[in-house]
């Protein structure tokens, strides 16, 4: 097994995608990329920590390949907008991708060079690529909160849609139990 770690806006969304996908055995949402320990969602929101939603994906590279991995996360949230996600705003939101080896670099530099052009993007892609340092996992009420609230308000007009583009984009590498959805 292997690790991503990837920040694209609110952890919510980013771990209702890449549970879904086949070869992916575990998805935690957390913070990376500041200088607080251990820190609360409180103390990230403030933007004070340097600190941005993450996820934390092991994954099987025998069933999905980082380089999948990294046009998926590319193409499902917009690595375009500096601090940003849709309404959600900060440096916690940020689009940043921690590697954890030179290999993931070079994937994840190729991958987004890649994206860049093809054209999918009109304005620059912006998603920080840096070395991996550090992980912590937020409360657990923030771990699988789509599947626990479909129904809440973010869930609907947010990840919803997201998932959605999922299937219709990357059917083969959606789990056979989410295909329905």
């Amino acid at each position: 097994m292997e690790k991503a770690t990837l920040g694209g806006g609110c952890f919510w969304c980013t771990e209702a995608i890449f549970k879904r996908l086949i070869g992916v055995d575990e998805v935690v949402s957390g913070y990376a990329g500041g200088i607080r320990e251990n820190p609360s969602y409180e103390q990230v929101t403030t933007g004070a920590t340097g600190h941005a939603e993450e996820v934390q994906v092991e994954f099987d590279p025998d069933q999905i390949t980082y380089a999948k991995l990294i046009e998926i996360f590319f193409n499902l949230h917009d690595p375009t907008t500096l601090n940003r996600q849709g309404a959600d705003e900060g440096t916690q939101y940020r689009s940043v991708i921690f590697y954890h080896n030179e290999i993931q670099r070079e994937t994840a530099e190729k991958v987004r060079d890649e994206i860049a052009d093809s054209g999918l993007y009109k304005d620059p892609i912006i998603t920080e690529i840096v070395p991996f340092e550090a992980f912590y996992t937020a409360e657990e009420y923030h771990q699988n909160f789509y599947e626990m609230n479909k129904n809440q308000g973010y869930c609907s007009y947010v990840i919803s849609p997201k998932i959605r583009k999922l299937l219709k984009e990357y059917s083969r590498e959606v789990k056979e139990e989410y295909r329905k959805e």
